[in-house]
């Protein structure tokens, strides 16, 4: 066994002894199969056998394996594998096309890329062009909506489990530990490399904050490619020795369903969650009572919204959080003990060791031990990032409060000058989400011959709402200076947004554009 505990098979191994009987993973079925239930003495034998699998197959310490599957125990297995072998886990997003996810093969040259077979309608490993991958040797299929998997047939080759121990037992709290992508709206994604202790320390740290116990019962809708659900979900619990249940896509009914019927204690999301749950017009016909800790983030949060979760929806802890993948996905949170002024009103102060301060022009900037490595194969980027004083740049605008909680008012990309004047989007979104018949909101600022920018908002309006235009632009002028007031308004069935969770607004600027 492995003794360091800033490591991930480190962590593994001493949950599997203190837990060794206690729940660890539970999931649905997949591919018509029965439901999993591994304990966490199981999940580390299964995760042994499959790092020997990798193994004889040819993975070496400090190879990248690639992971392109939603939420199943056969990731969480991989994952924790992967590091168990002393590789680096590269984790892909589920909405990637084929030439999405090559790129990223490409880039960090995995030997092994282990993918869902036919999921929703799909099979986009079968759209790889292997040749322009010379590095990749082997894909493992995941059985998701079909029994087409090569799972079983991979994990059964894994014997030397000799090798696994040795690999794992080398692995150093310095040694990279996962390269994230970031979600690249802006242009191609750059790979973040965090160490292990990195990963650790900021996972146990947003742990801490919820009070997260071996009692709790976690529903992971976050997707585990995303830091949400990768560290703030499998590596949360696999330190917390709490009990997992993935769920492969969200559906509300399917959400409260396990809440209700697993006594779900934890459920963490992107706003757009929270706000599906308390609309859904069969709410009331689910016991959601278990629900103890609620953590949102991961976009502007509606202070109604925060209001709502703590009285409709009765969540004894109902915390916000801001991070970003340079940061290990995480930077501030609030804390248990915080008022609900200050949850409704701020994303809280610095965890994992962060110092925060913020530059002349309000950027929001971070440093610690826990500021990403630098992104892979681009030390041009990572300068940029980073200055010499290790202060993240993280591109985002906030003000402190004398308590020094932090509240982001804005992307400093997304500002826009409306007749010289500064205009944060942010702003204008928390009054609109103030106003009867909206479920949400996007602005972005729009060329205007006079003015320079105006701004445009982009409304989902609650269903059997009675809004237009003209309705939207009075309730704004009401609240705001002439000059944040938008001059247009569109209706949207959705808004676009990232898997992460966050608006996507050069797709808004591009509707716009189209419009």
């Amino acid at each position: 066994m492995t003794s360091d505990p800033h490591t991930v098979p480190a962590v593994l191994d001493r949950i599997a002894v203190q837990f060794s009987d206690h729940d660890a993973l539970v999931t649905g079925p997949v591919a018509g199969g029965a439901s999993k239930r591994l304990t966490y003495g199981q999940l580390r034998e299964e995760v042994r056998r499959t790092a020997a699998a990798m193994i004889e197959h040819g993975v070496q310490a400090g190879d990248r394996v690639a992971i392109w599957s939603p939420n199943t125990w056969h990731w969480v297995v991989a994952a924790l594998a992967t590091h168990y072998a002393g590789a680096i886990m590269v984790p892909l997003n589920t909405r990637y096309t084929a030439s999405e996810a090559a790129d990223i093969l490409a880039r960090t040259q995995a030997p092994l890329l282990i993918a869902a077979g036919e999921f929703l309608g799909a099979d986009r490993t079968a759209q790889l062009d292997r040749d322009a991958l010379p590095a990749l040797r082997h894909i493992v299929r995941v059985p998701i909506d079909k029994d087409d998997g090569t799972w079983d047939e991979f994990v059964a080759r894994g014997v030397d489990l000799d090798a696994v121990d040795a690999r794992a037992a080398a692995v150093c709290p310095d040694d990279v530990s996962d390269i994230l992508f970031t979600s690249g709206t802006t242009g191609r994604s750059k790979g973040v490399r965090c160490a292990h202790r990195q990963s650790l320390d900021a996972s146990a740290a947003w742990a801490a904050c919820g009070q997260l116990t071996s009692a709790d019962r976690y529903l992971c809708i976050n997707p585990f490619f995303h830091n949400f659900g990768y560290k703030a979900g499998i590596l949360a619990c696999l330190q917390t020795g709490a009990t997992l249940y993935p769920l492969l896509t969200f559906d509300p009914e399917q959400a409260m369903q396990a809440v209700a019927e697993h006594r779900i204690t934890v459920l963490p999301g992107p706003p757009t969650i929270y706000q599906t749950l308390l609309d859904h017009p069969r709410r009331a016909e689910y016991d959601l009572s278990s629900l103890r800790f609620a953590v949102t983030g991961a976009a502007v949060v509606p202070v109604v919204l925060i209001e709502r979760m703590q009285s409709e929806l009765d969540i004894d802890i109902v915390l916000t959080a801001y991070g970003l993948t340079e940061a290990a996905g995480f930077g501030t949170m609030c804390r248990a003990d915080d008022s609900a002024v200050t949850v409704a009103t701020t994303c809280g102060r610095p965890i994992a060791d962060f110092e925060l301060r913020l530059d002349e022009s309000g950027e929001v900037l971070l440093r610690g031990p826990n500021v990403m490595l630098g992104y892979l194969d681009d030390p041009e980027a990572t300068a940029a990032a980073i200055d010499e004083g290790g202060w993240l740049h993280t591109g985002d605008i906030g003000k402190l409060d004398e308590a020094g909680n932090l509240t982001i008012t804005d992307r400093l990309k997304d500002m826009y000058i409306c007749g010289g004047f500064n205009v944060y989007p942010a702003e204008i979104e928390q009054v609109l989400a103030r106003l009867d018949g909206v479920s949400e909101s996007a602005v972005i600022g729009v060329p205007d011959e006079r003015l320079g920018e105006v701004g445009k908002a982009f409304v989902v309006a609650k269903p059997g709402a009675d809004l237009d235009e003209a309705a939207v632009i009075a309730h704004t002028r009401a609240h705001l200076a002439n000059f944040k007031v938008p001059r247009s308004v569109v209706f949207l069935d959705v808004l676009p947004r990232n898997p992460g969770g966050k608006v996507v607004k050069p797709t808004l600027r591009e509707i716009d554009g189209r419009g």
